[in-house]
């Protein structure tokens, strides 16, 4: 099938300009300035394409804006479930894929820390086959270092060979409890390092963040594998990762070091979980940071130290939030709360918040889309994350212009456990396509 998508303003890593995107069977195949000729009848067939005009979609008169879906290099999707104090699961997969699509996301990578977890590769197999059918969102779960979660023995990433394999995790992960034993990490990290694929790490050892990252880059280094850090919140932390990307060069096949921020740690301070409920509904792992290491996240967007934004959502109940559960629900609000934060511009920013003006739309693009993407590693078949021929048509609509406040009781997601609740922000998502195919809209 052929799709049509005129008079948008299409953003990617690497472009900004008024133009008209080509969408061949879920595969760009054009993005041009103008429409061409021929573009309204598809090639050979006389059929009539799908045409989505971006005239009138805006709440201004500016163009809404075109972009590649965003990719989450990190999620929980609760599924096949976790132990809770509510009679009702927090999250079920065709909930958390509509919160995915509601939030522009086109690939999202959910953790293992399941109950079950997803320890063995039969059990993330049938986890995306499922998520495959419903359409909504390309799910990748993550496959646990060791077995049950339990940090006393490998999982099935000993004996794995890709070759062979009925599926093939993007990212290994032990997700918030890291390998306690170093022998026991060094020797996931080896195996990560065979099957070529990055280990996220979760880093907080007894609240040392920075000490934690230390800890893993030493391993990594020693075990010659690829590094991501995930949800990075202090100074400290920021700086040992640029002192590392300083000091070593990333080797093919060997050591390297990624890492990135979640929008709560880059929106919202220690200040604001106080006001929430530290030990309720502001607790989250890690806890929200002073001022000083919100601009300390902020500057290493800036300067290019973290790599990607990732939302961490992790949905709960009401019952389990007041007895303690810690993390946000955020796949619905993680656009419009960096594009507030970082990129939207403010005549009058609050005091103290370094509000708008520090990225421009290409650059957080590229955080959400383009180097998440890259990262994965994913083949010629399955390119995303830019507005490029070849590249699947995984895209998002953005109302730039357009605000909104916002309201958990309206989520897609069951988790209704959102810090930003009864806030506006800037930037509404209007359409989400995968694979050239209309899986959300907010358009009336």
């Amino acid at each position: 099938m052929r799709v049509i998508l005129k008079n948008f303003r299409v953003v990617d890593e690497e472009t900004d300009i008024r133009g008209v995107v080509i969408v061949e069977d879920g595969i760009i195949t054009g993005v041009h300035g103008e429409e061409p000729p021929s573009c309204a009848k598809a090639h050979g067939t006389g059929e009539a394409a799908l045409v989505i005009d971006g005239s009138g979609l805006s709440s201004s008169d500016k163009l809404p804006v075109l972009m590649p879906a965003f990719v989450d290099l990190h999620a929980h999707f609760r599924d096949p479930g976790v132990p809770s104090e509510s009679p009702l699961p927090s999250e079920v997969l065709e909930s958390a894929s509509l919160a995915a699509a509601a939030g522009g996301f086109g690939t999202v990578v959910c953790m293992a820390n399941t109950a079950p977890a997803i320890d063995t590769l039969e059990k993330a197999k049938t986890l995306k086959s499922r998520c495959d059918s419903l359409g909504l969102v390309d799910l990748y779960p993550v496959l646990s270092l060791s077995k049950r979660l339990e940090g006393k023995e490998l999982s099935e990433i000993v004996g794995l060979f890709p070759e062979s394999a009925s599926y093939i995790p993007l990212m290994l992960s032990e997700d918030g409890r890291d390998l306690a034993d170093d022998g026991l990490f060094l020797a996931a990290m080896k195996e990560a390092r065979r099957l070529g694929i990055p280990v996220s790490c979760h880093c907080d050892l007894g609240g040392d963040e920075a000490g934690a990252v230390r800890r893993v880059i030493d391993l990594g280094k020693r075990a010659g594998c690829r590094i991501h850090i995930a949800h990075v919140s202090t100074r400290e932390a920021v700086e040992a990762i640029a002192r590392t990307k300083k000091e070593v060069q990333a080797v093919e096949g060997g050591f390297a070091l990624t890492c990135e921020a979640t929008p709560h740690h880059l929106c919202l301070v220690k200040d604001d979980a106080v006001k929430l409920g530290e030990k309720t509904w502001g607790r989250v792992n890690p806890q929200l940071r002073p001022e000083e290491d919100r601009q300390a996240l902020i500057r290493a967007i800036v300067d290019g130290t973290l790599d990607a934004i990732a939302t961490d959502h992790a949905p709960h109940s009401r019952a389990d939030k007041e007895a303690g559960a810690p993390g946000f629900s955020g796949l619905e609000t993680a656009f419009a709360a960096v594009f507030t934060e970082l990129s939207h511009p403010v005549i009058e920013p609050k005091v103290g918040a370094g509000r708008g003006g520090h990225i421009d739309l290409k650059s957080l693009s590229s955080l959400m889309s383009a180097r998440p993407a890259g990262f994965l590693g994913f083949g010629d078949s399955q390119k995303r994350g830019r507005m490029l021929p070849g590249h699947r048509a995984d895209l998002v609509v953005v109302d730039t212009e357009a605000s909104w406040v916002v309201a958990p009781g309206a989520f897609k997601s069951r988790g209704k456990n959102s810090p930003l609740a009864g806030r506006k922000l800037n930037g509404k998502i209007l359409l989400t396509l995968q694979k050239g195919k209309v899986v959300f809209s907010a358009v009336p």
